[in-house]
């Protein structure tokens, strides 16, 4: 933005605010104003397009608070601010202009007033692959008026998670530093996988013989080889078994593959089978499994 810009361009009277507006209420005006003159709503309407990258103009520096404090501050003294000249006369001058605002602002200044302000900087929503959101991937973002950028998402990046890739916006209008860009990611669930922190989880059935007897079954890794996995005698279910080293890539070490077992229950069994399964209980030990949530119960 240049600094002729920012005196001869009222952001306020664009959006049609006050100047104490907050940035809840900023936001919605623009959003109005935005939805009013979105070229897409105006199809070969100049008029509504100029509107449209004007307002946007006003709302990219007034919902910055840093940028809009320098711009009230430019603004209050570049428009009319008195200055006492060498000879100790009082008038509207540009003598020690650039110092004002290098003492302001820290030595940045604005435009030909003092040291680059840095460029804008540019948001994106993405929606990712699980596989993707464990492995890391690369997108490529698209902008009018810039080249595209391709953007590194980092392993092991979480459904919402916002990532900030600094030096990836707008380049400056005066030679400073370019903007970041700030990507917020949207993860698509997995049908078998789901994340605990860095390790994964997934639910394995088991027939009520494997959980009996015991067994070695095969159980699915994300992007990988099937792995084998012991399931001792008498396993209850929901036991969790683990096996290392197959969950989510870090900087502390790989997470973990954390299988629930789930003993699934026959839908129908033949006469033989219930005859089989009543004399297999007959012989089981005659307990109540509920007796020690009765008594519990009665504790409360």
């Amino acid at each position: 933005m240049a600094s002729q810009d920012w005196l001869e361009k009222d952001f306020y009277k664009v959006l049609g605010v006050a100047k104490d507006v907050t940035d809840a209420e900023l936001k919605k005006v623009y959003r109005k104003l935005a939805r009013k003159y979105h070229p897409d709503s105006n199809a070969g309407d100049a008029k509504a397009e100029a509107k449209f990258k004007e307002i946007s103009e006003a709302y990219s520096v007034l919902s910055d608070a840093e940028q809009r404090k320098e711009y009230d501050a430019f603004r209050a003294m570049g428009g009319g601010a008195r200055f006492t000249s060498p000879g100790g006369s009082t008038g509207q001058s540009s003598a020690g202009f650039e110092d004002v605002f290098a003492n302001l602002f820290g030595g940045r200044g604005f435009g030909g007033f003092g040291g680059p302000v840095p460029g804008n900087d540019l948001t994106a929503t993405t929606t990712i692959a699980f596989i993707d959101s464990v492995n890391g991937t690369t997108i490529k973002l698209n902008y009018e008026g810039l080249a595209p950028i391709n953007a590194k998402i980092p392993a092991g990046v979480l459904d919402g998670q916002k990532i900030k890739l600094r030096g990836k916006g707008q380049p400056s209008p005066n030679g400073g530093a370019h903007g970041d860009l700030i990507i917020t990611v949207s993860v698509r669930p997995h049908p078998v996988f789901s994340r605990d922190g860095n390790n994964l989880r997934l639910t394995v059935p088991i027939t009520f013989a494997e959980a009996v007897l015991g067994a070695t079954i095969t159980v699915p890794t994300l992007g990988g080889e099937p792995v084998k996995l012991k399931v001792a005698a008498n396993t209850p279910n929901g036991r969790v078994l683990r096996v290392k080293g197959k969950g989510v890539p870090a900087a502390k070490g790989t997470g973990d593959l954390l299988a629930t077992v789930e003993v699934l229950v026959p839908a129908h069994v033949s006469d033989k089978a219930e005859k089989a399964l009543r004399e297999f209980d007959e012989l089981l030990p005659k307990e109540d499994p509920r007796a020690d949530l009765i008594n519990r119960a009665g504790l409360l």
